[in-house]
C-alpha cells in the first residue's frame, strides 16, 4: 500500500499531463475553426507545447534540483492545473499558444522526477515495472482521457476539454500532498556539475533515441484527426471510438514495455523500432480501410508505447550518477521528438500530398532511431570488451 499510493498518485498527475498532451490532436479541427486558422496552422499548437517542454526540461531541472522531491511535483502539479485553466479562456491563437507553452514547463520536470521517484520507491528488480505504473496514467489517458475530452469539445467545444484537464490537475496536486512520501531522499551535490554526465555518448544516444522515438510518432498521431477522417472516412463523432482502440493497445504496450525494460532495455528498443516501422508500413494502406484502420491503430499503440519505458531505463541506468537531471532532460528530448515530429508531419502536406503520406515520415523516423539504438549497442559492446583489458 505505501508503494501503492504514491505511485497512483503519480500516475493522476501523468495522466493529467497525458491528456492535455493529446487530446489537441482530436480537436484540431475544432481549434482551427474556432480560432480561424488553418490545421497546418494549428498543428503547430503541438509544436509550441512540445518546445515548452523542451526550454522547460533544463531550467526545471535546475530550479528544482535542491527542492524536496515531493514539494517539487506538487508545484509543478500546480503550475500545470493554472496553465491549462488560461487554455481554457485564451481567447486568440497567440495566447493558447503562449499558455500551452507556459502548461509545457511543468511537463519534463514531472515526469522526470516523478519517474526517479517511482523507481525509488520499488526493489532493484521491479524498477521499469514502477516506472510503467506511473506512465500508466499517460495510457489510460488514451483510453479515457482523450477520447472522453475529444467528446468533450466536440459538444460544449474545445476550451472545456481544458477546463477539464485543469480540474484532473487540482485532484493530482491533492493527491501528490497525501501519499507521496516526505521523506524521499533529496539529491545532493552541484546540479551544474551533473551536467558533465553529458558527456557520456551513450547517455546523449539515449536522449536521441527518445526524440527519434516520439518523432516518428508525432509525425502522424499529430494529424490522426485529419487521417481518420478524410482517408478513411470516419465521421468525427466515430473518431473518439478509434482513439479508445488506439488507447487500449497503449495499455497492453505500456505493460510489456516495463516488462521488457527490466530484461534487457537495449534488444527491446531494436525490436520495438522495426515492428514500429512494420505497423506504419501497414497503415500507408489499411488507412483506406475502417476495420483494419482499427486494427492497425491498436498494433501501433502497443508497439509505439512499449518503447517508453525501456527508453528511460536506458537513459536512467547511463546516467545514474545524476538520475533526476538525466530523467528530467530525457523527458524534453522527447518532447524535441514531438516538436518536430509535428514539424516534419506538416512538410508534405504543406508541399500538397496527402494525409495517407504521412506514414511513410513515420517509417523514416523510426529508422533513424534504429540506426541509432544500434550504435549503441556497439558501443556498450566495445566498453565491455574494453573492461578486462583495463583490468
Amino acid at each position: 500500500m505505501r508503494i501503492t499510493l504514491p505511485l497512483a498518485a503519480l500516475a493522476v498527475g501523468a495522466f493529467g499531463i497525458g491528456t492535455t498532451e493529446f487530446v489537441i490532436m482530436g480537436l484540431l479541427p475544432d481549434v482551427a475553426r474556432d480560432l480561424e486558422v488553418t490545421i497546418p496552422s494549428a498543428g503547430l499548437i503541438v509544436t509550441g507545447y512540445a518546445a515548452g517542454v523542451v526550454v522547460g526540461a533544463p531550467l526545471l531541472a535546475i530550479l528544482t534540483a535542491r527542492l524536496p522531491r515531493k514539494g517539487a511535483l506538487i508545484g509543478l502539479m500546480a503550475l500545470f492545473a493554472f496553465g491549462n485553466l488560461l487554455c481554457a479562456l485564451a481567447p486568440s491563437y497567440g495566447l493558447l499558444m503562449a499558455a500551452r507553452v507556459l502548461t509545457a514547463f511543468s511537463h519534463a520536470a514531472f515526469f522526470g522526477i516523478g519517474a526517479v521517484v517511482a523507481a525509488d520507491l520499488a526493489p532493484p528488480n521491479q524498477r521499469g515495472q514502477a516506472i510503467s505504473l506511473m506512465f500508466a496514467g499517460l495510457t489510460i489517458a488514451n483510453v479515457l482521457g482523450v477520447p472522453g475530452g475529444t467528446a468533450l469539445g466536440q459538444i460544449l467545444g474545445w476550451r472545456a476539454a481544458f477546463g477539464c484537464v485543469a480540474l484532473i490537475g487540482a485532484a493530482a496536486l491533492t493527491g501528490v500532498g497525501l501519499f507521496v512520501p516526505r521523506d524521499i531522499k533529496t539529491p545532493r551535490g552541484n546540479v551544474l556539475r551533473e551536467f558533465r554526465v553529458l558527456g557520456d555518448a551513450r547517455v546523449l544516444l539515449g536522449m536521441a533515441m527518445s526524440a527519434a522515438s516520439a518523432a516518428s510518432f508525432f509525425s502522424v498521431f499529430t494529424y490522426i484527426a485529419p487521417i481518420l477522417e478524410t482517408v478513411t472516412g470516419f465521421a468525427p463523432q466515430a473518431v473518439t471510438g478509434v482513439l479508445v482502440v488506439y488507447g487500449i493497445g497503449l495499455t497492453f504496450g505500456n505493460i510489456i514495455g516495463g516488462r521488457l525494460g527490466d530484461w534487457n532495455p537495449l534488444r527491446t528498443i531494436v525490436a520495438l523500432f522495426l515492428a514500429v516501422m512494420a505497423v506504419l508500413i501497414a497503415f500507408t494502406m489499411t488507412s483506406h480501410y475502417a476495420l483494419l484502420t482499427g486494427i492497425t491503430m491498436f498494433v501501433w499503440g502497443v508497439v509505439s508505447f512499449a518503447l517508453v519505458s525501456p527508453l528511460q531505463m536506458r537513459v536512467l541506468d547511463m546516467g545514474r550518477d545524476a538520475p533526476n537531471l538525466i530523467s528530467t532532460l530525457n523527458q524534453g528530448a522527447f518532447n524535441v521528438g514531438c516538436a518536430s515530429g509535428a514539424w516534419f508531419g506538416g512538410i508534405p502536406l504543406r508541399l500538397g500530398a496527402g494525409y495517407d503520406s504521412l506514414p511513410w515520415v513515420g517509417v523514416a523516423i523510426a529508422l533513424v532511431g534504429l540506426a541509432l539504438t544500434l550504435a549503441s549497442l556497439a558501443l556498450d559492446r566495445r566498453r565491455a570488451e574494453m573492461a578486462p583489458a583495463a583490468c
